[in-house]
């Protein structure tokens, strides 16, 4: 092993507000901020794998579905109920895509990256 995975990244215009609503979705905390609020982890705990989002000026959103602008990457969030998460997924300010099948459905979270709610 080379190393071990710290964290993913996301680009987006407004971290504040693109971490909660990944708090809110995963039940995590923040664990790392900078004072100017240009980049935001939040996690488990301070030493576990994390999400981070950094300001990024001039952010342009993923495309999705469509490549002109890739989505680069994706997260799958498990669920038990499908339809409950959903509609909590969109309360907390989630794009339903209306994609998917009967065990998973594509969102846009807040600053456009395509997300997964699954179950099975």
């Amino acid at each position: 092993m080379i190393g071990s995975w710290h964290a993913t990244v996301f680009d987006c215009p407004d971290p504040d507000s693109l971490a909660s609503f990944y708090e809110d979705l995963l039940g995590m905390i923040r664990v790392e901020h900078e004072a100017d609020g240009s980049w935001i982890t939040i996690g488990d705990a301070p030493d576990r794998p994390a999400l981070a989002f950094q300001q990024v000026s001039g952010y342009t959103p993923p495309q999705w579905p469509g490549q002109e602008i890739p989505q680069q990457l994706h997260l799958d969030v498990k669920v038990a109920d499908l339809d409950l998460a959903e509609a909590q997924v969109l309360a907390l300010g989630a794009t339903g895509m209306d994609s998917g099948t009967e065990s998973f459905r594509v969102f846009l979270d807040p600053a456009g990256h395509p997300f997964c709610l699954v179950a099975w």
